[in-house]
C-alpha cells in the first residue's frame, strides 16, 4: 500500500503517497488497527487522547470516487470536520450528519478549537471550550473528538490523525490572514463539501438574545438570578421587576376574563336548555288544552253541561195548580226575524212610565175578560 510521507510533499504542503516503498512481505504482515465507527450510542464519543489511531499499517491516499465505492475494505475512511460549535444547535448536527454519511464506512473525527484561538481569530464565545468539547461528545454522529484543534490544518496534524478527507461547507472561510483556510486542502483533493442549514446559526441565536435583551433579563430576574449576575444596573433591575409585576397582573386579569367567558357560556347553555324545556312543556300544555276544549272537546263539554242542567231542573215537574190553557185567539204570534236581531232603543224616563201604564192597562183588560 502507498505510504504518506512528510519528507515528500506536494506543492500545497500535503503529504502524498509513495507506491512500492515498502516490501510486499512487510505490507502483508501489518494489519490495520484503526478505531472502528461507534455502533452503540449509549456512551459519549471518546476524546482523541483516549483512542488515538496507533495503526502502523500504511494508509494509502484515497480519491473521493474510491471512497464512495467502499475502498479500502480493511479500514474505515477517516473524515475530519472542525469548527467552534458554540451554542451547539441543529445546524451543527446536520453538518456532522452529512460528514458522517459521505462514504459507506466513515469514521468521523471532529476538531474543536480552544478558547484562546477562537477569541483571537473569531471573537468571544458564549460557552467555554470544555462545554463545547462535551457538547460534541454527545452528538450521535461523532466517533472521536479532537480538543484544541488547529485553526489551519497542517500536514503534521493530518498525518498524526491519519485523516483521509476534510468536510466543511464550500463557502470560502477567510481568517488568519488567508482568503480561505481550506484552500490547500481543496487543491490536494481532500476536501468534501457539505451544505449549510439556512435559518440557524450561532450568530443568529446571539442576535435574538441581544434583540430581546430586556425580555431575557426580566426572565432571569424572575427565576432568581441577581442583578449583579446579569450585569444589570439598580434602576434597570427595579424597572424589570415592576414590569414583571405588571405582567403578572395582566395574566390574572386575562385569567379572570377567560373564567368569566366560560361562566357566561355555561349560563347561556343552561338558559338555552331551560328555554327548550319550557317550549316543550308549552307545546304539551297547548296540545292538552286543544284536545279538551277544541271543536270535539267543546261539544263534549256542552253535552255534559246540558245533562247536568237536565238533572238539576227536569222538563216535566208536577205543579200544585192545574195548567191554564190559553185561548187560541190570544196565543202569541212568533217573533219576526227582524225583531230578534234589532236591538231595542233605550227608554227615556217618560217613555218608561208610559210603557208601564200600558202594561198595567193590558193586564186589567185580561182580568176583565176572565
Amino acid at each position: 500500500m502507498p505510504v504518506l510521507s512528510l519528507d515528500a510533499e506536494s506543492e500545497t504542503g500535503i503529504p502524498y503517497s509513495h507506491c512500492g516503498d515498502l516490501p510486499l512481505e512487510s505490507m502483508e504482515e501489518l494489519e490495520h488497527t484503526c478505531p472502528q465507527p461507534r455502533l452503540a450510542i449509549a456512551a459519549p464519543a471518546p476524546f482523541s487522547v483516549e483512542t488515538s489511531c496507533q495503526c502502523k499499517a500504511p494508509h494509502e491516499k484515497l480519491t473521493i470516487a474510491q471512497a464512495h465505492i467502499g475502498t479500502p475494505v480493511d479500514r474505515p475512511v477517516r473524515v475530519y470536520a472542525d469548527g467552534i460549535f458554540d451554542l451547539f444547535h441543529s445546524g451543527h448536527a446536520r453538518a456532522l450528519m452529512q460528514a458522517k454519511n459521505l462514504f459507506p464506512n466513515s469514521y468521523l473525527l471532529v476538531g474543536v478549537c480552544s478558547d484562546e484561538l477562537t477569541h483571537k481569530y473569531k471573537g468571544f464565545t458564549v460557552m467555554t471550550e470544555s462545554e463545547r468539547y462535551e457538547a460534541l461528545r454527545h452528538c450521535r454522529y461523532v466517533d472521536e473528538v479532537i480538543t484544541d484543534a488547529p485553526w489551519t490544518l497542517t500536514p503534521e496534524f493530518l498525518e498524526k490523525h491519519k485523516i483521509d478527507f476534510v468536510a466543511h461547507d464550500d463557502i470560502p472561510y477567510s481568517s488568519a490572514g488567508s482568503d480561505d483556510v481550506y484552500k490547500h486542502i481543496k487543491e490536494a483533493g481532500m476536501f468534501v463539501p457539505t451544505q449549510r442549514t439556512e435559518g440557524i446559526s450561532t450568530s443568529d441565536i446571539i442576535t435574538r438574545i441581544v434583540r430581546d435583551y430586556d425580555v431575557y433579563a426580566r426572565r432571569n430576574l424572575q427565576r432568581g438570578y441577581t442583578a449583579k449576575e446579569l450585569n444589570v444596573s439598580f434602576i434597570n433591575e427595579k424597572k424589570y421587576r415592576f414590569q414583571n409585576q405588571v405582567d403578572k397582573m395582566k395574566e390574572k386579569v386575562k385569567t379572570v376574563e377567560e373564567r368569566s367567558k366560560e361562566f357566561v357560556y355555561k349560563v347561556e347553555e343552561k338558559s338555552h336548555d331551560l328555554i327548550q324545556k319550557w317550549e316543550e312543556k308549552s307545546r304539551e300544555f297547548i296540545g292538552n288544552f286543544l284536545e279538551l276544549f277544541g271543536p270535539d272537546g267543546a261539544w263534549m263539554f256542552q253535552e255534559r253541561s246540558g245533562r247536568m242542567l237536565q238533572a238539576h231542573s227536569p222538563s216535566q215537574s208536577p205543579s200544585s195548580s192545574p195548567t191554564r190553557e190559553r185561548s187560541p185567539s190570544r196565543s202569541p204570534s212568533p217573533p219576526l226575524p227582524w225583531m230578534l236581531n234589532k236591538p231595542s232603543p233605550p227608554l227615556s224616563p217618560k217613555g218608561a212610565a208610559s210603557a208601564s201604564i200600558s202594561i198595567s192597562s193590558m193586564s186589567e183588560g185580561d182580568e176583565d175578560e176572565k
